[in-house]
């Protein structure tokens, strides 16, 4: 019997070896592996990339805003013409319809025949100049002391030779707010932009240009300019090319 409880012991010590070795209970039912009993944790999902920013492309320097030759030249109650007495060099007759005998410069007479010939062939509206390029004198002539509708001598835009006044053949509301209503003035609101024009004195930017509505008064800024401002939603010089507003003569 004492042998046999020998073995017996020996037999228990043995199994309790293999169990501590093979980190396993000597007895009892097998408990789960480290890593069966471990859960992966979640990775973070990788943060969204930021949309890329938009970038200004548009060149606002690429001309001249104070000299008068140029085409973006800034001419208002703060920015008089300079010299006062300038008159551009390349004026010629506008052959368009018109109550006063036109004159601009080359460029912005094309874009005027351009634009009275799509007017005509897309809606059927017949256009007339009513004023365009006025001399320092001139504007002398012009010029009646209410600062809201006429500019003084060597301030105003017509000097430039590159604004006109636009309105019905047929004369109806020319050069009065009520343009603004007739076919010919809105269509001249929505598609001068196509021909290098702007509407340079809206109806909410008194406060800005100096001036009251004037819905027949378009500024011939080249096409590029043009369509930026469109894009951009920005209707006056002033504002684009970041410059003080302008209520009145500084």
């Amino acid at each position: 019997m004492v042998a046999g409880s020998l073995s017996l012991a020996l037999i228990a010590v043995a199994a309790l070896v293999v169990g501590y070795v093979t980190g396993l209970p000597a007895s009892g039912p097998s408990s789960s592996t480290a890593a069966e009993e471990q859960t992966p944790t979640p990775r973070p999902a990788p943060n969204a990339l930021p949309a890329p920013a938009s970038v200004d492309t548009f060149d606002r320097a690429a001309r001249s805003i104070d000299d008068p030759t140029s085409i973006w030249v800034v001419v208002n109650k703060l920015r008089p013409m300079n010299p006062q007495d300038f008159e551009p060099l390349d004026l010629v007759e506008v052959p368009v319809e018109y109550t006063n005998e036109p004159l601009l410069r080359q460029e912005a007479s094309d874009a005027v025949v351009a634009m009275f010939d799509t007017a005509l062939g897309e809606a059927g509206l017949e256009l007339a100049s009513n004023s365009a390029y006025r001399s320092y004198s001139a504007q002398e002539n012009v010029y009646d002391g209410d600062d809201l509708t006429t500019a003084r001598p060597g301030f105003s835009e017509h000097q430039t030779g590159l604004t006109i006044d636009i309105g019905p053949l047929s004369g109806e509301c020319s050069l009065d707010e009520c343009f603004g209503e007739t076919p010919e003035g809105i269509w001249l609101r929505d598609n001068a932009w196509r021909f290098g024009f702007i509407l340079r004195y809206p109806a909410d930017k008194t406060d800005i240009t100096g001036y009251t509505f004037e819905p027949w008064h378009f500024r011939y800024v080249g096409p590029d300019l043009a369509n930026e401002m469109r894009e951009t939603g920005v209707t006056t010089l002033e504002e684009f090319f970041g410059l003080p507003p302008a209520p009145d003569y500084g």
